[in-house]
């Protein structure tokens, strides 16, 4: 079974040529790292697979539909900042809640006042993730790794049907990240949920996905067991012998 499948996918701007013959499929619980330099495509890519960017050529099909077109389908498709995106002076309930909006009444989008169980169902999530105590505190007051944590609650909130992640780890230290992409992966294996994360640290991406996906000049140049994704299949995607470029004089 197929959740989210790319064919010929191309995007320009202007003369520059962003994702360039891209094919991609994902299934369903499966955990995918994307990894690449800066301007490879990532980016692009995870914008047409949430409809904010349509393709100059190319097909892209999530849940069997065209996410540009199907309006339900965007509300279903949860998307991790690397900045978290959350209201700072909201409470973090409220945050959480936000990604309710789509399912719920226009008044309560307006008003955000939720139904008690789609508040239950929130307050629900917070638990799982460690933040039951943090419902009234406003999400400025929180760590880094806290903030995202209520960001994929947030996305949890939308019932996806594909969770995105563009570079969730890339102000965290080391062990808050390692918490963040454990939390997205233990997210696809016990929901069944296909998620798609950008990362720029290949020793993660390692060690949490399921599958790696290298794109360098918009391009697939690997796509393959994170296990085999070896220091010359590194040089293929950054031209370097390890991913922080050539070492120092």
């Amino acid at each position: 079974m197929t959740a989210v499948s790319v064919r010929g996918l191309r995007v320009s701007f202007g003369e520059v040529r962003a994702v360039d013959g891209i094919d991609l499929e994902v299934a369903p619980g499966e955990f995918v790292c994307l990894v690449g330099p800066s301007g490879s495509g990532k980016s692009t890519l995870l914008r047409c697979l949430n409809g904010l960017q349509r393709p100059t050529s190319g097909e892209v099909r999530v849940a069997g539909a065209d996410p540009c077109t199907a309006g339900a389908l965007r509300g279903r498709i949860g998307f991790v900042f690397q900045n978290h995106n959350l209201v700072g002076r909201g409470s973090v309930l409220t945050n959480v809640l936000t990604g309710a909006l789509a399912r719920t009444s226009s008044l309560a989008s307006l008003l955000h006042v939720f139904p008690r169980d789609v508040r239950t169902e929130a307050l629900h999530l917070l638990a799982r993730f460690g933040l039951e105590g943090k419902a009234r505190a406003r999400a400025r007051t929180l760590s880094g790794g806290q903030q995202q944590r209520v960001a994929i609650a947030r996305a949890l909130m939308q019932h996806p049907v594909l969770v995105l992640a563009d570079e969730p780890v890339a102000s965290l230290d080391p062990k808050l990240a390692a918490g963040v992409l454990g939390e997205l992966k233990a997210l696809a294996e016990q929901e069944g949920i296909p998620v798609l994360c950008s990362i720029h640290v290949v020793a993660l991406a390692r060690r949490f996905a399921d599958r790696i996906v290298a794109v360098a000049d918009g391009r697939v140049v690997y796509d393959g067991s994170a296990a085999e994704f070896t220091e010359e299949e590194v040089f293929r995607t950054y031209g370097y012998a390890d991913e922080y470029g050539p070492a120092a004089a």
